[in-house]
This record gives structure tokens, C-alpha cells and sequence, in this order.
């Protein structure tokens, strides 16, 4: 059985109130994925964002690459993706798969999510400020892992 406690964990949803918490936990749907199934897939339209309750996942881009796609994160427990959503309704960046026997996630969608924070400015700020401070992280380990391929030299043997 879950509850809305478990959106404590969350870095999108840190400081905010078990009432708000409550709140967002009324429009998550939750869903079970078994191992290897793709949850987003990269290139397709943005419409949710997903909480990862249980289980592990892994990002991917480059899936539809003749080299085939590489992994560039791995997340579990209490970590969320596809947040972009929230921001651009672009299509999807990268692709998440899980990789564990079973993962367990909320999903938001968006629309619903963005009303709630219209609604309750409240919300709305912490949730937005959060987002703020996860995407930048995202984007300064993206800048450096950049970097480092464009500075790396292999030495001559």
C-alpha cells in the first residue's frame, strides 16, 4: 500500500507539507513495469513525469542509433524523470528502462500537475524552484561529462 508520504523523498516535491504532498499524491497513478520494459522512450512527446518507487531504471539516448543506445545514468528509489515535461513539451530527450525485476512509479500527468500549481501558488513555487535545482544539476554533470570527452587524450603506446 502506498501513500503520499513517499513523495517526501522526492527532490521535486523536498519542503513541501503532507497537505500538499497529499494533494499531488490525489493525481499520481501508479504503475508497474516488469524488467526491460521501456517507460519513455526517446523522440515521442512529453506528457507526464514519473516517480520511481521501487526498482531501478536506467536513462538511455542513442536508441535508434546504428550503434546502438548507450547508458548514461541509473537511478532507483525516490528519483525522478522525464521532468522536462514540466518545462517543454518537446519530445523526450532520452529513454528510461527498467532494469530491476519490477519497478514501481507514479505518473503524473502533466496537465493535471501544472493545474494543481496554478491553483495553489504555494505548491507551485516549491515545486518549480526544486525543478530549477535539479535540471541544473543535471545540466553541470552534462557540461562536464562534455568536457571531459572533448579534452580526453588517449596517450600513445
Amino acid at each position: 500500500m502506498t501513500d503520499a508520504r513517499i513523495l517526501e523523498v522526492v527532490d521535486i516535491f523536498a519542503d513541501l507539507s503532507s497537505e500538499h504532498l497529499s494533494l499531488i499524491y490525489e493525481i499520481c497513478k501508479e504503475k508497474v513495469y516488469p524488467q526491460g520494459a521501456m517507460i519513455i522512450e526517446e523522440y515521442t512527446p512529453s506528457k507526464e513525469i514519473y516517480v520511481l518507487l521501487d526498482g531501478e531504471v536506467e536513462i538511455l539516448v542513442g536508441l535508434h542509433e546504428p550503434s546502438g543506445p548507450r547508458r548514461i545514468a541509473v537511478l532507483n528509489r525516490g528519483y525522478s524523470f522525464g521532468e522536462i515535461a514540466l518545462v517543454d513539451q518537446g519530445l523526450r530527450s532520452a529513454s528510461v528502462r527498467c532494469i530491476s525485476p519490477t519497478c514501481r512509479v507514479f505518473e503524473l500527468n502533466r496537465d493535471s500537475l501544472m493545474k494543481l500549481l496554478k491553483q495553489n501558488l504555494g505548491i507551485g513555487y516549491a515545486v518549480m524552484q526544486n525543478l530549477a535545482l535539479d535540471l541544473c544539476l543535471k545540466v553541470r554533470q552534462t557540461q562536464f561529462l562534455a568536457r571531459e570527452s572533448l579534452l580526453y587524450v588517449p596517450r600513445k603506446v
